[in-house]
């Protein structure tokens, strides 16, 4: 069962080849910058995981946060346009991390396991023009960090460090160890296009 609305989420899970079935319910995400951004991941991930529990007994929920971090301050989902090109521009040639919290439940058992995962990823310095064409495609609204890696975005980044599933919601090397704790196999991990520290293709 996977606790997340995300589209993204599903894409990933389904290209790995593991079968299930969706359901979320909303959690309160407040990014309070006085708590530790790992720690954060891991909260709301067990609130959402959690929240969903109760509507499926004897099953295996995954449950999933992601938000970006720069400069010690959160980076969430800009709503309008002009959020959007803020956050764009505050990305511009700088390294920002991303952080992605999940949390794997046996409703059956009650066992579960929380994990964060970050990835920095770095920017490619950004013009105006740059950042307005993208912004007009409507791709950033409602993307953590104001961008979508595995779409339009992938032209703003120059690097990244670490797992490109990280960044577009779901950490597939590190959920697929979790999941072996629980007896289930994640088939595969997709071909990302990206590699660990080395320029974007």
């Amino acid at each position: 069962m996977l606790a997340s609305s995300s589209p993204r989420r599903s894409e990933l899970l389904a290209q790995s080849g593991l079968e299930f079935e969706v359901d979320s319910l909303p959690v309160e995400e407040d990014l309070n910058p006085g708590v530790d951004p790992l720690k954060l991941a891991r909260d709301i991930s067990s609130r959402k995981a959690l929240a969903v529990a109760a509507r499926h007994a004897g099953s295996l929920v995954i449950a999933a946060d992601t938000f970006g971090v720069l400069d010690g301050k959160f980076l969430g989902k800009p709503q309008t346009a002009q959020q959007a090109r803020d956050m764009l521009g505050k990305l511009s040639a700088r390294k920002h991390t991303v952080i992605s919290g999940f949390t794997i439940l046996d409703t059956a058992t009650g066992k579960a396991v929380s994990r964060a995962v970050k990835t920095e990823v770095f920017f490619k310095k950004l013009s105006t023009d740059e950042i307005e064409d993208y912004v007009g495609t409507g791709e950033p609204l409602d993307k953590a960090g104001a961008y979508a890696i595995q779409g339009l975005g992938k032209k703003l980044v120059r690097r990244i460090k670490g797992d490109y599933y990280n960044v577009i919601g779901l950490p597939l090397q590190a959920l697929k160890e979790e999941l072996k704790k629980f007896g289930v196999s994640l088939p595969a991990v997709p071909q990302s296009g990206f590699a660990v520290d080395s320029p974007a293709r």
